[in-house]
């Protein structure tokens, strides 16, 4: 537990202070595909994905496809060598984030499919974290042993897409599962010592500054590592952009204002490795501010700053 410390200006358990804890450095994130489909865009469940998700599956930064997960490594730190200087360490982290990437296309035999993805990635002397998005309906006790067998050869995280606690949102989104089945995947990932970041969307149609926070305070009672914060973005080649005049997109000063109010609710154990996003800028409709991503994170940092009112546990703020 990290009651009763300060994160330096950041007043909050930061990614960047929980790597330098864990592994003595920074790490760079290398987005890979590992040619996954999704039971939402199958047939399984639905065809179309959730509602705000592209047509790359939320994978618009990940390298080909089509290239061995060893070449696709090798391109992704290409991308990134302007940032990421030279190390003797292992300085990366394998993000498998395209679709469901526990979940390979119909008529594939997922554990060896994913042996064939996984392994590489995580045997590559330079990657030091394995990282997997997916669903929590997709986490078999196969699938979970197959993860934790990985977890001992080097820390497997599992990113799973909840977004809101609320279940009338949840069914707007298209998600496909209930608050049970992400509550069951938890108990099943802590179980084996695997784990888990969980995925919020901040600024969803209809909900209030309360309902994000609810979400918030629903997470506080599970065994969860970390938390990413997401604003709603609304991308072109997506069903949400058929709803974009019915949506109140959140102005930077309102969504500054719900996630200040989400960190004072998140347990000050939970590691937030997001506070915003950018999407693509080719696609996206709105909100068009997220694009200075540099000048919205300072924005952030000042206004933590300005209504940090510390009492020795965490930051706290009213709402």
């Amino acid at each position: 537990m990290r009651q009763g410390l300060r994160w330096g200006e950041d007043r909050y358990y930061t990614l960047a202070y929980y790597l330098k804890e864990a592994f003595g450095r920074r790490l760079y994130k290398l987005a890979l595909d590992g040619g996954m489909s999704c039971p939402n865009r199958d047939g399984t469940l639905g065809t179309r994905g959730c509602i705000f998700c592209s047509r790359g599956g939320s994978g618009d930064y990940a390298a080909s496809r089509s290239l061995p997960i060893s070449e696709q490594i090798e391109a992704a730190k290409a991308l990134i060598a302007h940032k990421a200087p030279p190390s003797s360490s292992p300085s990366y982290i394998a993000y498998f984030q395209a679709y469901t990437n526990t979940y390979p296309p119909k008529g594939q035999e997922p554990l060896s499919w994913l042996k064939e993805r996984f392994l590489p990635a995580i045997r590559h002397p330079e990657i030091a974290v394995l990282s997997i998005a997916t669903r929590p309906d997709c986490l078999s006790d196969e699938i979970c042993d197959l993860l934790a067998e990985l977890n001992r050869l080097k820390p497997v995280w599992i990113e799973l897409g909840l977004q809101t606690a609320n279940e009338n949102t949840a069914r707007w989104l298209r998600r496909g599962y209930c608050n049970a089945v992400f509550e069951e995947a938890i108990h099943r990932l802590s179980a084996r010592s695997l784990s888990s970041i969980v995925h919020l969307i901040l600024g969803l149609k209809g909900e209030t500054a309360s309902d994000m926070v609810a979400s918030v305070q629903y997470l506080n009672r599970f065994p969860i590592h970390g938390v990413k914060f997401q604003l709603l973005h609304v991308l072109s080649d997506t069903d949400l952009s058929l709803e974009r005049d019915k949506l109140h997109i959140l102005s930077e000063e309102e969504y500054i204002d719900c996630l200040l109010s989400c960190l004072a609710a998140l347990s000050p154990s939970t590691v937030v490795h997001r506070i915003t996003g950018d999407g693509p800028k080719a696609s996206l409709l709105a909100p068009v501010w997220s694009l200075e991503k540099k000048r919205v994170l300072n924005h952030i940092r000042q206004e933590l700053k300005a209504q940090d009112i510390w009492q020795g546990k965490q930051f706290v703020r009213p709402f």
